[in-house]
């Protein structure tokens, strides 16, 4: 019987790692045909560690979803305590008391091994609950796992139930042969062992030794099929979260890099190439990110392009650059010489990366908003918005494909430094209906040494007519409150975040130098703006060009002039205000308490929180420049997330991002919502701090 086991046991495992190795070996090899990655992504620091330990052995994203997050907990770590019963199995081949040394006869751990095998069972018993009861037949799109491939998914879940089961059986005949390690603890093991007593002896003998090959096999196919997989995860999920960006791929997007090494905008080589045109222009993390992906679908379950009948579901754009990654690799793999290659390959090869025939489509590339919450959710921290800002990079800078609409956005920055296409004359218009003179820095002149704060108005806060009332919102506060501050006028341009959010990084490069030269030219150190998106700009990216401020949200100064005591409301605003969480103020720079603190410190104010609200905010629509493109496809977002807030009853919808009560105002006028406003944050401060004649 021995020799039985040490035979066809060698023979699996020869076979199973053979056939996996394989599979892993071109996998590698694909890998290594992509991009270097940039700059301090194999580092290891503190803040790498602690990823791994929140998100891999904690599963703090997966929690976010209870049931779904504890089952998977529970599998995961299942899994990690099962591994010991594979060292107990693999030595049980060549010798039948064989134990794990030290630890091997405790009771404690056959408890813990038998825990785990039972709770990894409910835990698949749970997941199919779950796939069931969201099942695309009967929810169609709005089902997460709309798209994933299903009939793979249920088989892995059959084979974690086959490892199981296998595995409580042989360990029930080893009880009744006298080969178990453990006398006792092993519950689970000891109950299959009553009901296969009664068989005998030699019959126990044969199920010992046929469940232990077959559990191995279980196993060893398992194997198998994960590294042919979606489930590869089970193995790339580690290293992609060790290699995500940290704290999260929001905030700040990437540099531009060809090669591995940062374009000169100046002067760019001839080789250069801005963005991603084909499969092998995205680097080994991207390449990671493709094959980490599990096809979960909580990404698509949040992304407010789905949401509203769009093409574009994260999930589906991973899955399909994946897929094309591993179509084409059989032509990337041959080199130069593709006269070997297989038709298919080759055809794959010719097919463009975007385009209407293309991986991507235009629709589905154009349909992002950048609002970050496919990454929020993602629990292997695969870098969505990244990828896609990097295909629209190739498509403005290199190809110059681009939305219709988008030309007259970028003919505007390009030749007046805004969208609006006003120019730098305008830009202090919002000031005349304020009773203070405000500071303006001139051209040349140096921040003056009793200024505390250079205010940045903004594009949206000095043209457009709502956000104009929030500019002189905030002036009116800071002055109130003592705070010297200045503006630069028409000194001011735009920050870039529309040019760079569209793909045309070139025109990002060519604005945010000049914003950073003017900055640093007038000793500016503290910047304070109202704007979400001029917030995140000034403050995560400028300082990839050396410009480095501090750089406060209005919500964030104003929230700390109360605290001081500088500020004082004194005039109840009776109201129901419900906020909305602005995608690059909340999600992509987690600034959600100061909005709150400022709402709360008004008396009379009832703030009531819609649904989806902090880090599972809906975005508004406006992002990824959005705001300045058509919606012709689906619903509109903003009427959508217009109802949700609507429906919490609220009198007033507060914001604190021009583009969201745009967004948001429009929404409300095209639901006619009587008795509905929408205004900043700081809108509801001043009603509040200004006395009651100055009020009324």
């Amino acid at each position: 019987m021995m020799a039985v086991r040490v035979i066809v046991g060698l023979l699996l495992i020869v076979a199973a790692f053979g056939s996996a190795g394989r599979r892993l070996l071109m996998l590698y090899r694909l890998g290594r045909t992509a991009q270097p990655v940039e700059p301090g992504r194999i580092r290891v620091g503190a803040a790498q560690l602690r990823g791994e330990a929140a998100e891999v052995l904690g599963q703090r994203k997966l929690l976010t979803w209870t049931v779904p997050g504890t089952a998977h907990l529970l599998t995961f770590w299942g899994f990690l305590i099962l591994g010991l019963t594979l060292i107990e199995g693999f030595g049980a081949l060549v010798d039948r008391d064989f134990h794990i040394p030290w630890i091997g006869t405790q009771p404690w751990l056959g408890f813990l091994e038998d825990f785990f095998a039972v709770a990894v069972l409910l835990a698949v018993a749970v997941f199919a609950g779950i796939r069931l009861r969201h099942r695309p037949a009967r929810e169609g799109t709005r089902s997460r796992f709309f798209g994933s491939h299903l009939g793979g998914a249920w088989l892995i879940l059959f084979m974690i139930f086959n490892v199981i089961w296998t595995l409580l059986l042989y360990r029930g005949a080893q009880i009744n042969t006298g080969n178990f390690p453990y006398e006792n603890g092993a519950f689970a093991s000891a109950a299959v062992a009553r009901v296969l007593a009664p068989l005998g002896a030699t019959a126990n003998d044969v199920i010992e030794t046929a469940g232990l090959l077959l559990a191995l096999g279980v196993v060893l196919g398992f194997l198998v099929i994960v590294v042919h997989s979606k489930h590869l995860h089970i193995f790339t999920a580690v290293p992609n979260v060790r290699l995500s960006r940290r704290p999260r791929a929001l905030g700040a997007l990437q540099p531009v890099r060809s090669g591995g090494k940062p374009v000169d905008f100046d002067d760019p080589g001839e080789d250069d190439v801005i963005g991603r045109g084909a499969i092998e222009d995205f680097t080994w993390k991207g390449m990671l990110d493709f094959a980490s992906c599990t096809e979960c679908g909580r990404c698509q379950s949040q992304c407010p392009a789905w949401n509203t009948g769009k093409p574009l579901s994260p999930k589906l754009l991973i899955m399909s650059l994946r897929d094309h990654a591993l179509a084409k690799a059989p032509y990337l793999l041959a080199g130069d010489d593709h006269a070997n290659v297989d038709a298919l390959a080759l055809a794959e090869a010719q097919r463009p990366l975007v385009g209407d025939d293309g991986v991507i489509t235009p629709d589905v590339l154009w349909s992002c908003t950048t609002c970050g919450a496919c990454v929020e959710q993602c629990p292997v921290d695969i870098e969505h918005v990244d990828h896609i800002v990097d295909m629209r990079r190739y498509q403005v800078v290199m190809e110059a494909s681009f939305p219709r609409e988008a030309a007259v956005l970028l003919r505007n920055l390009e030749h007046a430094g805004d969208p609006w296409g006003r120019g730098a004359p305008a830009r202090l218009e919002w000031t005349a209906k304020l009773d203070f003179p405000v500071r303006v820095l001139g051209d040349g002149e140096t921040l003056p040494e009793d200024a505390e704060y250079l205010f940045w108005v903004g594009c949206a806060g000095a043209f457009d007519e709502r956000a104009t009332r929030t500019s002189r919102a905030v002036a009116e506060l800071l002055h109130t409150a003592g705070v010297e501050f200045v503006v630069l006028g028409s000194g001011e341009t735009c920050t870039g975040d529309p040019a760079r959010r569209l793909g045309n990084e070139l025109l990002f490069q060519e604005l945010a130098r000049q914003n950073v030269q003017t900055l640093t030219s007038a000793g500016v150190r503290k910047i304070v703006t109202t704007c979400a998106h001029c917030f995140n700009s000034l403050g995560n990216e400028y300082p990839q060009l050396g410009g480095d401020f501090e750089v406060v949200h209005h919500t964030q100064l104003l929230s700390r002039l109360l605290a001081e005591g500088r500020l004082t409301p004194v005039r109840p605003v009776e109201a129901t205000v419900t906020y909305h969480d602005p995608c690059y103020l909340g999600r992509h720079n987690r600034v959600f308490a100061a909005p709150r603190d400022l709402l709360g410190s008004v008396a009379g104010v009832r703030l009531t929180e819609p649904d989806r609200t902090r880090e599972r905010s809906f975005c508004c629509g406006a992002g990824g420049a959005r705001m300045w493109l058509e919606e012709p496809l689906g619903t509109r977002i903003n009427e959508n997330r217009t109802d949700e807030l609507i429906a919490t009853g609220a009198e007033v919808v507060a914001a604190a991002c021009p583009y969201c009560i745009d967004m948001l105002a429009d929404g409300v006028a095209q639901r006619a919502a009587e008795g509905v406003t929408v205004t900043d944050v700081a809108d509801v401060l001043l009603r509040s701090v200004r006395q009651p004649e100055e009020a009324s």
